[in-house]
């Protein structure tokens, strides 16, 4: 037999599938080994392998479920405002042209005041023909005291023989007359002076001088250095009485709140409520208008029935395959369960878990959509 044939035949055949014998399937061996190692993978109950340097890699911290009755708590939209018992504002009653009322020009901003303290001066403005009626007036008035003092000169000279009644009657309307020309020079001569109401900080000055202004114009703010108060909008329904405490924060600081009061009328489909905080130079940490928000701490609970829920950070919650709520549980150091469960919010940090977990039970709440996304 020639050997070229029988080397071909060879090569064919050994370049075909091998086949593997009965009880081998090599194809299962090498799946197998693809899913062994410290490859994150979702086995198929569901759970979740994942190995520890990967945990570290996303982050994953866990937190036991402790059962206890939770307190609610919410956020309100609030501003800032003057302290309706510390702090004041400056009007003029009449309007009319701003002059200082010293050296040292209008208060700016900023500037501290005592109480009565002159801001500033009003002159009265008045049209040319009503100056020109008041002055003539005045004229009159003037001349009518002139002869009433001349009269009651030449009475009490003739005192023996005069009636006492007719020097009385005389004495009478000299005194009326010098008290209409005092009031009508001091209406066309007089300033409004403008006073501080209480002590204080200038929070706003609105006027320029020789600025002409209306009457009911508010010139001056005036806070308290020493109060924060901030005006909160309820637009759900609170019982003022389950209100146990008030914070503030704005950035990284925050303040302890005191609840002064609530309106007892709706504005705008809201109840106003107002929180102050006492304390040295915090009404000066923000100014008067800024939004900011605060949150509640409700007396209420928000257990349900007599079975008590575990409060629990709402980056804990996350969203199974069907879209229903669902945490992550360690059951040991590199595996991980996913449980359904049966929420009701708590606060805007925080969801209370009332079916699904029990006691003890180490929840994910950091990296706990990581966790959700291994397949």
């Amino acid at each position: 037999m020639n050997a070229l044939p029988v080397f071909l035949l060879l090569t064919v055949l050994t370049a075909g599938p091998v086949l593997a014998h009965e009880g081998h399937d090599h194809g299962d061996e090498k799946k197998a080994l693809a899913e062994s190692g410290d490859t994150p993978q979702r086995r198929a109950d569901g759970s979740v392998f994942l190995p520890k340097p990967a945990q570290r890699l996303i982050g994953v911290r866990t937190q036991p479920a402790l059962a206890g009755d939770a307190a609610p708590s919410v956020e309100l939209a609030a501003r800032v405002v003057g302290d309706p018992q510390r702090g004041g504002r400056v009007q003029t009653q009449l309007g009319g042209r701003i002059e200082a009322a010293g050296a040292g020009g209008l208060p700016m901003a900023g500037m501290r005041v005592k109480r009565g303290q002159v801001l500033a001066e009003v002159v009265p403005a008045a049209a040319p023909l009503d100056a020109g009626g008041s002055a003539a007036q005045l004229a009159e008035l003037q001349a009518a005291r002139g002869l009433a003092e001349k009269r009651l000169a030449r009475l009490r000279e003739l005192a023996d023989t005069v009636p006492g009644k007719e020097i009385e009657a005389a004495e009478s309307e000299l005194k009326a007359l010098t008290g209409r020309v005092a009031a009508l020079g001091q209406g066309l001569n007089g300033r409004e002076l403008l006073r501080a109401p209480v002590a204080g900080v200038v929070a706003a000055s609105n006027v320029r001088l020789g600025e002409v202004v209306e009457a009911r114009a508010t010139l001056f703010e005036i806070v308290d250095p020493d109060s924060l108060v901030v005006e909160a909008l309820a637009y759900e329904t609170l019982a003022v009485d389950d209100i146990v405490g008030a914070t503030l924060a704005v950035g990284e600081r925050t303040w302890p709140m005191q609840l002064l009061g609530a309106a007892r009328q709706l504005r705008e489909q809201a109840l106003p409520l107002l929180f102050a905080h006492r304390g040295e130079q915090a009404g000066l940490a923000l100014p008067l208008g800024q939004p900011v928000k605060i949150r509640l701490q409700l007396r209420s609970t928000a257990a349900v029935g007599e079975k008590p829920g575990f409060a629990l950070p709402s980056r804990a919650l996350v969203r199974s395959p069907a879209n229903a709520p669902t945490v992550w549980v360690k059951q040991s150091p590199e595996h991980f369960v996913p449980r359904l469960v049966r929420t009701q919010p708590l606060d805007g940090a925080r969801v209370l878990i009332v079916d699904g977990l029990q006691p003890g039970d180490r929840v994910v709440v950091d990296g706990a959509a990581l966790v959700n996304q291994i397949r």
